[in-house]
Formats: structure tokens, C-alpha cells, sequence
């Protein structure tokens, strides 16, 4: 049976990954209000599209994979938003900023030269952090920067990032929609 890919939760993820070169574009104009409000849109209709998703049984693979195009693509923006318009308040606690960046980098690369497509896994510990991760981006960009958010971020961030490198290094064939590790181990019992 085929499904309708015209849904509202695969609406939502097109529109992160159209309004993608509207938001590089307010980087390079140095506009850090539109760019910071149009992130905002961008996390918020990601958390959007899972919630309708699940609630309405709109999930699919088509669905799962276009969200993660999304996530990836707002993760950019958002890290290159903070490069162009932060970097003074993250630059001194910048390791732990760089090795998330880093392991994010690797987990895409291990996913395309193991099986040949981008992750799209949608870990508990990656969508609990997504949401930690849009509320530090929000409190950054709309009030200031606090350190203690910021390693309470950073730390489950880069641990998340650990076990979606664990899972693509246990699985034989990538798939979506992974809850974690623990579920990864539980299927090969």
C-alpha cells in the first residue's frame, strides 16, 4: 500500500528544508534577529512535525528521512549562527562545542560509507536532546548565554552522539525510527 506523503508532519520538515537559503542568507546579511526568528520557526515545526506525526499515525520512512534532512540542515544553520553571531560568549568553552561537532560529522560519515544513506535513526536521547538543544539555542539567541545550560547541553548532546555512533557501528543495515541502544541490544538477545 502506498502512503500520501502529503502530510502536515512531512509539510513541516519541507518547509525547514526550504526556508533553509532564506536563513543563510540572514547569516551573511549579519541580521541576527531574522535569523534568530526564523531558527526558532525551524525548531519549533520540527518539534511539531514528530508530535503530529506520532499522535496522528502519520510516520513513515519517506517522513523519517525528510525530517532528518530538516534536523540536519537547522543543525547547520544553528552552528553556523552561533560561529557568525556568539562566538565571543561560546568561544571559551569551546572543546566540548567542537566535539559535538565532530562527532556529529563522524556519525554522518559512518553512515554514508557503511550503508550508502544518511542516518535517520530518531534516538529518545537525540530527540530529548534536540529539544535541550532548542531551548538553549532560544535562550541564547533571545536573552543570553548561561554556562551551566550549556554544559548540561553539551554533555547530553555528545553522549547522544555516542550512542548513535554505537548503533550504526552494532546494525547491520541502516533504518529509522531506532529508540536507542538498549533497544538495539534487546533485539539481539
Amino acid at each position: 500500500m502506498k502512503r500520501n506523503h502529503l502530510t502536515i508532519p512531512n509539510f513541516l520538515s519541507f518547509y525547514r528544508i526550504m526556508v533553509f537559503p532564506l536563513i543563510l542568507w540572514f547569516i551573511f546579511q549579519e541580521n541576527e534577529s531574522m535569523f534568530a526568528t526564523f531558527l526558532i520557526i525551524s525548531l519549533v515545526t520540527d518539534v511539531l512535525d514528530g508530535w503530529i506525526a506520532r499522535s496522528f499515525n502519520l510516520q513513515s520512512e519517506f517522513g523519517a528521512r525528510i525530517d532528518s534532512v530538516g534536523d540536519q540542515g537547522t543543525y547547520f544553520l544553528a552552528f553556523l549562527g552561533i560561529y557568525v553571531f556568539k562566538w565571543d560568549v561560546i568561544a571559551p568553552h569551546m572543546e566540548p562545542f567542537l566535539l559535538f561537532v565532530v562527532l556529529c560529522v563522524v556519525l554522518i560519515l559512518l553512515a554514508l560509507l557503511k550503508f550508502g544513506k544518511l542516518p535517520s535513526f530518531h534516538l529518545y536521547s537525540w530527540k530529548i536532546g534536540g529539544y535541550i538543544q532548542g531551548f538553549f539555542f532560544f535562550t541564547l539567541f533571545a536573552f543570553e548565554f548561561y554556562p551551566f545550560f550549556f554544559y548540561f547541553m553539551i554533555i547530553w548532546a555528545n553522549l547522544a552522539a555516542l550512542e548513535h555512533i554505537v548503533i550504526q557501528l552494532i546494525i547491520p543495515r541502516m533504518r529509522s525510527n531506532v529508540k536507542g541502544l538498549y533497544w538495539v541490544l534487546k533485539e539481539r538477545d
